[in-house]
């Protein structure tokens, strides 16, 4: 097959669809890779190094996209990607459609087949493509947060850890899951004071045994959200409805009754923010004051440790693209239904329920459009 992996061009992204190591393991299984130059210079993978791995460099994204079959990235195709699409590409990445009405039109406009990172299951449920960046997020959270504590930036001058005789600052983790618990690791590695809240009372007691009297767990309810925020002085974030978009659990009020200089990260911000005052920032301009309180929501937060962030990618999606690639998009979807879930858009379609619901577009059952 042939493999195309442009540069990501979202604002500070500097993660790569496929490493070098990658690229060999393709070039092994016979296939062809067409990598734009400086697509890895983000995190030290130059072009000599993409060439010693076989692959063949391209001037531009376009000779990129016009050279591929299959187009491998990070992040969600930007409206000048999205016209470079045509109906003989699949598309594998990240899309978080839900919130994003204009990239889903474009998508559907273009005939390509689209595969999403975030909606590909595993038999114990979980989501093993969004698996390595919730990770990476949950423990960025904790060091953001953090950071805009400090009274140079804005928040309340809170020391976390605290210090002997001082207490320590309160972090509150909206969601238990994946980007919770890492962000509940760092939390507690720093000595804060540490309150989770989910709906999962499984999930509760799995945190509960492992960190014991280091983690303060609440069953999530609307009077222990309004209670909990209220005392925080770091909230994450944390809540993800596979492909749909994610609950406003925080009300604009619950904001407003936080202490001053504060501060929110919302990590699920990539499907539109968990919170009622959240709107996409980027690494460039990472946050906003609303209500007296940071707001920290970059929408490509593991973009800000591109190295880690692409080569924990890569150990995860490179199985599924050596299977696009040997198997071709139909047989390996069908051949696996938790992969067949990653499929979002086909040929104008919307094949992912919540993500259909979301954008109130009619629905096509994936199996059904491949003619499985």
């Amino acid at each position: 097959m042939l493999i195309g992996v442009p540069k990501e061009i979202k604002s500070h992204e500097n993660r790569v669809g496929l490493t070098d190591n990658s690229v060999r393991e393709l070039k092994h299984y016979g296939h062809e890779i067409f990598v734009q130059s400086d697509a890895g210079a983000g995190i030290g993978i130059t072009d000599k190094d993409y060439e010693k791995a076989g692959a063949k460099i391209l001037k531009t994204a376009k000779e990129v996209f016009d050279a591929a079959e299959l187009i491998v990235k990070v992040k969600e195709p930007q409206p000048e990607e999205c016209r470079m699409l045509t109906e003989k590409h699949v598309l594998f990445a990240y899309l978080h459609l839900a919130p994003d009405p204009e990239q889903a039109r474009l998508l559907a406009e273009s005939n390509c087949v689209a595969i999403a990172y975030e909606t590909v299951t595993e038999s114990s449920g979980g989501l093993p493509l969004l698996r390595p960046m919730s990770q990476v997020a949950g423990r960025m959270s904790i060091q953001a947060g953090a950071h805009c504590l400090e009274k140079a930036s804005g928040g309340r001058g809170v020391l976390l850890g605290g210090v002997p005789g001082v207490a320590p600052g309160h972090v509150v983790v909206i969601g238990g899951g994946i980007a919770g618990s890492n962000a509940i690791r760092m939390a507690t590695g720093m000595h804060a004071r540490v309150t989770v809240l989910d709906k999962s009372l499984e999930r509760l007691r799995q945190l509960t045994i492992t960190y014991g009297s280091k983690l303060n767990t609440i069953y999530a309810t609307t009077g222990a959200l309004e209670k909990y925020v209220a005392e925080a002085d770091l909230v994450v974030g944390a809540v993800l409805v596979p492909g749909a978009a994610a609950p406003r659990l925080v009300t604009r009020s619950m904001v407003r009754n936080m202490q001053p200089g504060s501060v929110i990260v919302d990590i699920s911000i990539d499907q539109g923010g968990c919170f009622e005052t959240s709107r996409p920032t980027s690494h460039h301009n990472p946050t906003y004051v609303e209500e007296g309180v940071i707001h920290y929501c970059v929408v490509n937060m593991p973009g800000a440790v591109a190295r880690t962030s692409t080569f924990a990618l890569n150990n995860a999606t490179l199985p599924f693209t050596i299977a696009l690639a040997n198997k071709g998009y139909k047989k390996a979807l069908l051949d696996d239904e938790h992969f067949l879930n990653g499929l979002n858009v086909y040929r104008g379609k919307f094949t992912y329920k919540a993500v259909s619901e979301a954008l109130d577009k009619p629905y096509f059952p994936a199996r059904e459009v491949l003619g499985g």
